[in-house]
């Protein structure tokens, strides 16, 4: 169940971003303002995901490196 939901969360981030492109790039003037906030949070989900993956990262390269430091 939890992997079907990270699969899921993974699909949503792009598709909100290429929406908001179809939607802005196919409106009018007056309503184009409507897509902007589905992008960004598309991009902000994106980011946040490699941002908290990258310290994840270095959070276990540090505790590898403490281990062979203390043997």
């Amino acid at each position: 169940m939890k992997y079907e939901k990270v699969y899921i969360f993974s699909l949503v981030a792009p598709l909100m971003i290429l929406l908001s492109i179809i939607g802005f790039l196919s409106r009018k003037e007056s309503k184009r303002i409507f897509y902007i906030p589905i992008g960004l949070m598309g991009i902000f989900i994106i980011s946040e995901k490699e941002f908290s993956r990258g310290i994840k990262r270095k959070k276990i390269l540090n505790k590898i490196k403490s281990y062979k430091q203390s043997k």
